[in-house]
């Protein structure tokens, strides 16, 4: 099989980093070929703090990864998380020197870059701009203004913002790694493009990814993105409060949690009970699960709730902002017994557990369908749209050297007519982020 028809997402998480190799099958769908994980340990809340350890991890993943597929991987798509990324708000518009003539690509993407000329905190850069809606002379609620006529064209945005040196940071992991990156993504997209249908986007809907060192929300309306937001807190936030609380060790209260864990207090009844062994000629100790729920009750409603500012900061209380798909969970943290109810408690919206079978072959492994794997399985699709952006271009290209050479073959006079411009694909941030992240490591060397 050639190695440009398979993508690999690489997900640097706080608790895992996953490698996971995928293709298009005929039907569209994405296979995953194959899937490492290893134990993240130089990531925190999101974002690199130990190079050297974060690169043994990617490594190992890698090597697990290609093992089971046995294929070599060399390019990746990778995550962008962590709580230094922040959405913004932002109109900008430009004014067209000739209104005879219709909005095309060019117009666009003047006034995308317009934005990116935005005066961000010290250390920080856009990540994404993604407009929201477009108007043509005042003219509001165009979705898609090219070819029309106007003079004056404006558009609101929601820009994401996030720090150059952890994006850098990542960049250097994966380079260390001996990988090339092949693409940049936002996280909470890539997860949402794996878990969501078209329908629940257009519909409006927030999904909220609980990892294990943060959790991410994405809000869709409209089929477009609506907000993003990182808050600073996940699955591991809860262990922590489970050892403190009752005086155990880390490991302990990870294996409590997911096994007897659950985010309702009310059903456990005040005589069930757990015994742990102590350590190293200790007395075992007893926890009852009441007590276990009620610690991860306080934290994942904090948790929850602070979302649910985010939510309630995008507008969703406005009759036309309504999210009427309401909200969908995934991420491990998802996994929680009878978190479910409880966000549906607290928030009073509809919630689904995500899967991130949406765009998978229908032969998957169980194992990758489940919520732990929705950033990475967003990612290979994500890579794996890339390169189908990558090979229209190209044909598009090839296409017009051929009808160049015609043309120039045929008389000269009608040749005008002949020469077709490829519509240049709108390059996303990303990709600009991206060859920048690139050239910055290949001159730091």
């Amino acid at each position: 099989m050639e190695n440009n028809k398979i993508s690999v997402g690489l997900d640097i998480g706080t608790t895992k980093i996953v490698a996971m190799i995928g293709r298009k099958n005929e039907y569209g769908k994405a296979e995953i070929l194959g899937i490492g994980k290893s134990k993240s340990l130089g990531v925190h809340r999101g974002v690199v703090n130990n190079i050297t350890q974060t690169i043994q991890s990617i490594q190992q993943a890698v090597q697990e990864a290609e093992a089971e597929s046995g294929l070599k991987i060399e390019e990746v798509t990778v995550g962008i998380a962590g709580q230094h990324i922040r959405s913004l708000q932002h109109s900008d518009y430009i004014t067209r020197p000739n209104s005879e003539l219709v909005i095309d690509e060019e117009d666009i993407d003047r006034l995308i870059n317009q934005v990116h000329k935005l005066v961000m905190l010290p250390g920080e850069e856009i990540i994404h701009v993604l407009p929201q809606e477009y108007k043509v002379d005042g003219q509001g609620e165009i979705k898609e203004p090219i070819g029309m006529y106007g003079g004056r064209l404006e558009a609101n945005f929601h820009v994401v913002v996030g720090q150059v040196s952890s994006i850098r940071n990542i960049g250097r992991c994966v380079k260390s790694s001996g990988l090339e990156l092949d693409g940049i993504t936002l996280e909470p997209l890539a997860s949402a493009n794996a878990v969501l249908s078209q329908e629940e986007k257009e519909a409006g809907v927030a999904l909220i990814d609980i990892g294990g060192g943060t959790t991410d929300l994405a809000v869709f309306k409209d089929g477009i993105i609506r907000h993003t937001a990182v808050i600073p807190f996940g699955g591991n936030v809860i262990t922590e409060d489970i050892k403190e609380g009752c005086s155990i060790i880390e490991k302990q209260a990870e294996l409590l949690k997911i096994k007897f864990g659950s985010a309702w207090p009310g059903e456990n009844k005040d005589n069930e009970i757990v015994s742990i062994p102590g350590l190293r000629g200790r007395e075992p100790k007893e926890i009852t699960l009441k007590n276990l729920s009620k610690i991860i009750h306080a934290r994942v409603t904090e948790i929850v709730e602070q979302v649910y500012v985010e939510i309630k900061n995008y507008g969703h209380e406005e009759q036309k902002k309504k999210l009427i798909a309401g909200i969908v969970l995934t991420g491990g943290g998802s996994q929680l017994k009878h978190l479910k109810q409880l966000v549906e408690y607290i928030t009073g919206m509809d919630t689904r557990i995500g899967y991130p079978n949406e765009h998978l072959a229908g032969d998957s492994d169980e194992e990758v369908a489940s919520p732990l794997f929705a950033t990475a399985v967003g990612l290979v699709m994500d890579g794996l749209k890339r390169q189908e952006r990558k090979r229209i271009e190209k044909a598009a290209i090839e296409e017009q050297i051929v009808e160049e050479s015609e043309a120039t073959s045929e008389n000269a006079a009608n040749e005008e007519e002949t020469i077709a411009h490829p519509k240049k694909e709108r390059r996303s941030f990303l990709d600009k982020l991206t060859e920048r992240v690139k050239d910055f490591l290949d001159n730091a060397e």
